[in-house]
């Protein structure tokens, strides 16, 4: 039985915040996503941020490791911050199979020698649009069964702006220059994105409720709660209804986002490939094909 380690990017106050609004915390919800894609999976969730370090032969014990998203800034002179850093670099010299969302792909960027910081372009919420895999990307194992172009939900206002020696960058979109990429360094090697492939569209429902504040006053993306709340009551809508085409069609929605299995491949071909765990088939979907942006 295969055992992956969650590395829980958040500190206690924004945990605990997700806990209140979503009832989990984003290690616990990740740690769920990969259950349900490999059920004889073991997986543990540590705190990472508060604890810092793990024992070599703690770390040992496990057949890899996921770091998760974060509400941290990698460019803030934190402790927290540091522990997470020093943490992958941990990883990297056990040479162990390495995976990481959003913050994941910054603090592996930041632990191999690259830099992290505000996007000028500003901030990615909702959906990454347009996603694309670079020469590299094509052929990657990470992105098997990806199609050239396509999207996913994200969050973020930071990117890599230096990639990584060792860095191969295999997506990218007109917001970010590395959307997805392979680092190998030390003894190990690392998978990541920028978008999370994790997130499902009702996960993306609560990350704009928590980011509510900041989507309507500082991005200005709605004009007032009233039409944010329309717009996460539809998204809600659309999870649960995954065949209502009028809603999918007005957030330009195709297979990308609303069939499980292509939303999570970087997720599935990770822990098959590299973990060697038995990922199942997902649950037969619907056919997306003139969903989205095309005529209804």
């Amino acid at each position: 039985m295969k055992k992956i380690l969650i590395a829980e990017g958040n500190i206690t106050e924004a945990r605990e915040r997700s806990r209140a609004l979503c009832g989990f915390t984003q290690g616990e919800r990740y740690a769920q996503v990969l259950r349900d894609l490999a059920p004889t999976l073991t997986v543990d969730v540590y705190n990472l941020p508060e604890q810092g370090h793990l024992p070599r032969h703690v770390l040992d014990g496990f057949d890899g490791v996921v770091l998760t998203g974060s509400a941290l800034q990698i460019y803030e002179d934190r402790p927290e911050v540091h522990r997470q850093i020093v943490f992958a670099r941990d990883v990297f010299d056990a040479g162990m199979p390495f995976f990481g969302s959003c913050w994941g792909l910054q603090v592996a960027t930041v632990a191999a020698g690259g830099e992290a910081a505000l996007n000028h372009r500003g901030r990615e919420i909702g959906f990454a649009r347009r996603i694309t895999l670079t020469e590299a990307g094509q052929d990657h194992p990470m992105h098997r069964g990806r199609s050239g172009a396509f999207d996913a939900p994200a969050v973020h206002s930071v990117h890599v702006t230096r990639p990584a020696e060792g860095m191969i960058v295999t997506a990218t979109n007109a917001v970010s220059e590395v959307q997805g990429a392979e680092i190998r360094h030390g003894n190990g090697t690392f998978w990541g994105v920028q978008y999370h492939p994790e997130f499902t569209i009702g996960d993306l429902a609560d990350v704009m409720l928590r980011y509510a504040d900041t989507v309507i006053n500082a991005e200005r993306l709605f004009s007032d709660h009233d039409e944010l709340n329309t717009y996460v009551r539809d998204l809600r809508v659309l999870q649960d209804d995954r065949a209502r085409r009028d809603i999918a069609w007005r957030f330009a929605l195709d297979a990308d986002l609303l069939d499980d299995r292509q939303r999570t491949r970087e997720l599935s071909n990770w822990l098959e490939l590299q973990i060697g765990a038995r990922v199942t088939a997902a649950p037969t979907s619907p056919d997306y094909t003139n969903y989205g942006a095309g005529p209804v």
